[in-house]
């Protein structure tokens, strides 16, 4: 049964760091592209960062230089690094990947950063 939990949430100040983590099951992980987005209040759900199997990444512009995304495969654990913290960044974060046209979302991570 395919599962993604993610952890590592939590209120920070503005200028602060967090690390999300998200634990996939139920795939083969190593060959499975893994993302981040992000849903603010009012607000579409927005692509974070997205790492391939072979580890390439690609990021938001809002993001770029602030976040990274890692992957590792030994663990079945995809990571997003967040330094540099700003009030905009906060949302509930989502770790997914994609089978076919199908969508496969973890529950969520709080993230609110204060100014």
């Amino acid at each position: 049964q395919v599962q993604l939990v993610e952890s590592g949430g939590g209120l920070v100040q503005a200028g602060g760091s967090l690390r999300l983590s998200c634990a996939a099951s139920g795939i083969i992980f190593r060959l499975t592209a893994m993302g981040w987005y992000r849903q603010a209040p009012g607000k579409q759900r927005e692509l974070v960062a997205r790492i391939t199997p072979s580890g390439s990444t690609n990021y938001a512009d809002s993001v770029k230089g602030r976040f990274t995304i890692s992957r590792d495969n030994a663990k079945n654990t995809v990571y997003l690094q967040m330094n540099s913290l700003k009030p905009d960044d906060t949302g509930v974060y989502f770790c997914n990947f994609q089978i076919s046209t199908t969508d496969y979302w973890g529950q969520g991570t709080q993230v609110t950063v204060s100014s």
